[in-house]
Parts: C-alpha cells; structure tokens; sequence
C-alpha cells in the first residue's frame, strides 16, 4: 500500500498551550506522534505545521515537517494545503492522523487505508468501536457514527444515537443492541478530495453539531468505517491527559 500520513500541529491550544511541543520522555509530542505513524508503513510521513518552532523541533529529530498558513479555520484546511505543497492530487491516499495522539496504533492507520483502497465508492475512511458504558452514550464529547449495511457512515453526531426506543427510560438512553459506535478522529482521504474540500459550502449541520465530518455526508458523499472491536488510545487534550501519556511512556 502507498500512502501518505499528514500530522496537522497548531501552537496555539486553549487546554494545554504548545501541545505539540510537549515533552513526553525526552521528545516532543508531535515527533512521537509521526514516529508511531512512520510503524504503519506510510511512504512518508509529514507535519503541516502552524509555526516555525514546530518545524525546527521535527527537524531536530527527524522528522518532515511544513510550514502552512495561520489563518486555517481547521485541520482539514491546513491539510488540504500540505496536499498542494507536496503534489498529492486525485486518488493519492492521505492519512489524517491528529498531531495530540503520541500512542496511536500503527494497525488502525493501516485499516484506515485498507478501508479507502476497498472502497471506490468512498473519498473518505474512518474508524470507530462499540461503546460499552451508558455513561460514553450519553456523553457529548464521545462522538457516534451510524452505519449503513455496507458499513459506511450514514450520520455522526453528539447524541446518543441510536435511540433504544423500548429499552430507555425517563428519558435516560439505553445501550442498544447491536452496541452504538464510538467515532474515532483518525481520517483518510483521496488527496483530490482533500484538496477540494475547503471550497465545499459549510453544512448547517457541520454548525449545529460542531463536527466537520458532516459536510462530506451533507454533500453526498461517502465515508467507509473501520470497526475496531479494541478501544484505541485515548489523545492528550489536557494537563492530566498529559500526565497519564507520560507515566505509560514512562512505564514501556
């Protein structure tokens, strides 16, 4: 398989400030983000980049890295851009891999592949996994997909979906059964895809949700799931975030 992973880092973050360049055991978080990504046998590996300090860390170390515009209003933007830079166009498979996953498994960005290079009926992959607690159904920052018979994305959304009709109570959602799907933040896509993705008109219910998945969906294209029956890693969005990923590395 020929692909590429692109690593989306941007300095600035609101929870923990220069995530990128945190140190996780003697390197910075993106650089071990692209090493765990370099184990999925990736053609190259790369980090578009919001600031020149993230470049000169990756380089440090090994890593390709990008300079890419400020002014992206999102990941996929700042991709779309690192597609252009490094002449990836029409069916040229891009990984998205978030630059705040240090402990990804390299087998899931491998499914994420395999799922896109089975599916020419999909631009995009993705991954997700059966929730097991009421407690992530009824969370809204735990994302849900429903999927069709031929295992791609029907909808994604912040509300326990599917509803257990019979099963909840007062209100409360119920675990369904067969179990709803978890979604998880690992992308591909056809690089023409990606590229093109910026000019696509926002879908009001990209807004309502917050989730910009559901502008591919809206604009009636399709996203092939990779069911995962493990839970992956959890990423780094805060302090204490951090400090669990560092006593794991720590620890290995």
């Amino acid at each position: 398989m020929r692909f590429s992973v692109l690593i989306p880092a941007r300095l600035a973050s609101t929870r923990l400030p220069r995530k990128p360049l945190a140190d996780i055991g003697g390197l910075p978080m993106v650089v071990r983000v692209a090493q765990r990504a370099a184990l999925a046998g990736a053609q190259q590996v790369v980090v578009a980049a919001d600031d020149a300090e993230i470049v000169q860390a990756c380089e440090a170390h090994g890593v390709r890295a990008l300079l890419t515009r400020t002014d992206h209003a999102s990941g996929s933007d700042r991709l779309a851009e690192a597609c252009e830079l490094l002449g990836l166009q029409g069916d040229d498979v891009v990984v998205n891999v978030q630059g705040d996953e240090p402990l990804i498994d390299p087998a899931l960005i491998t499914a994420c592949v395999q799922q896109l290079l089975q599916r020419p009926d999909c631009v995009m992959s993705t991954v997700a996994h059966p929730i097991d607690t009421v407690a992530d159904l009824a969370n809204p920052n735990v994302v849900k997909v429903v999927l069709d018979a031929q295992g791609r994305a029907l909808y994604f959304s912040r509300a326990p979906l599917p509803w257990w009709r019979d099963g909840s109570q007062a209100g409360q959602p119920a675990l369904p059964q067969p179990p709803a799907m978890r979604h998880v933040g690992l992308y591909g896509y056809r690089a023409g895809f990606l590229r093109g993705f910026p000019q696509l008109a926002a879908s009001p219910l990209e807004g309502i949700e917050a989730l910009e998945q559901l502008r591919v969906l809206w604009h009636g294209e399709r996203i092939a799931v990779h069911v995962s029956h493990e839970v992956p890693a959890a990423g780094v969005d805060t302090p204490e975030d951090l400090a669990r990923v560092r006593a794991l590395v720590a620890q290995s």
